[in-house]
């Protein structure tokens, strides 16, 4: 069964190709693999995150209070209607993350945050955590704003399940489209494309980490994948208004940069 309650601390890294495959490699000698990287060198994530209107939730995130809120929709590759997702509430308070989930099907997730109305209970759902979902429901008007998907590679202390590291590339987005089955298509977040590493531990993080960290020159940064699509957004919509002369052009010579292949497995 998936693990649908997690309390750590999650500290976040940039990296560009060259430190990623330097750190990465010396990780060997005290990590492994996740047991889906085995198999595969990556898997996808999608996530469909809510936000008011006026978006809220984002903005309130972003002027770093102590405690702070979100709630998206998590698939595993692209799923389709009766496909398990998972709806999540992700919470921090003075730097410890809280994070609870439930299994859905896609259409019941949908259903779920547009009415407000809890899904008849199946086996494969958390029912406290439906019961919290729905609280936060009643507070917030949400409506999809935006879908954001990556490739992982995840690896676990071989001493302890509490310490995970993963890495995270290929970080896309868009805000049309704003349904998890209409495929994992998007606009490159940071066009250097540069790795986000995650260190994600319930308690401190061990003494060869630290070492490892310093030796490598990787310090910590405030990175947040839908806070930096929501500045991005922001900065875009200022620019000033093309003539329609201008459009035309970019439109006849605008040539779509793919993002970087990578193997891609459903995960479930």
């Amino acid at each position: 069964m998936a693990i649908e309650v997690f309390n750590r601390y999650e500290n976040k890294y940039l990296l560009d190709h060259d430190a990623y495959l330097r750190f990465y490699s010396d990780l060997h000698d005290y990590m492994e693999l996740d047991e889906y990287n085995k198999q595969h060198e990556f898997y996808s994530i999608s996530n469909l995150y809510f936000d008011t209107p006026h978006d809220s939730l984002i903005r309130a995130s972003l002027s770093k209070p102590k405690y702070k809120e979100k709630l998206r929709l998590r698939a595993y590759g692209v799923p389709s209607g009766d496909a398990k997702v998972y709806l999540e509430m992700k919470k921090k308070v003075f730097g410890l993350v809280n994070k609870r989930r439930t299994g859905l099907k896609l259409n019941e997730a949908y259903e779920f945050v547009q009415t407000g109305i809890e899904p008849k209970f199946k086996p494969y759902m958390n029912k406290q955590v439906i019961e919290e979902i729905k609280y936060f429901l009643c507070r917030y008007k949400l409506e999809p704003k935006v879908y954001l998907a990556y490739e992982r590679k995840a690896m676990f202390s071989k001493v302890s399940r509490d310490l995970r590291i993963t890495f995270d590339t290929n970080i896309r987005h868009r805000r049309c489209d704003l349904g998890l089955e209409h495929g994992d298509h998007g606009e490159l977040l940071d066009p250097a494309n540069m790795w986000l590493m995650e260190v994600k531990a319930e308690n401190t993080i061990p003494l060869w980490l630290s070492r490892l960290l310093s030796t490598h020159g990787l310090y910590r940064t405030s990175y947040s994948k839908y806070g930096n699509e929501y500045k991005k957004t922001v900065r875009q919509s200022n620019v000033r208004p093309m003539l329609a002369r201008e459009t035309a052009l970019n439109t006849q010579t605008t040539i779509t940069t793919p993002f970087m292949e990578r193997e891609r497995v459903l995960y479930v």
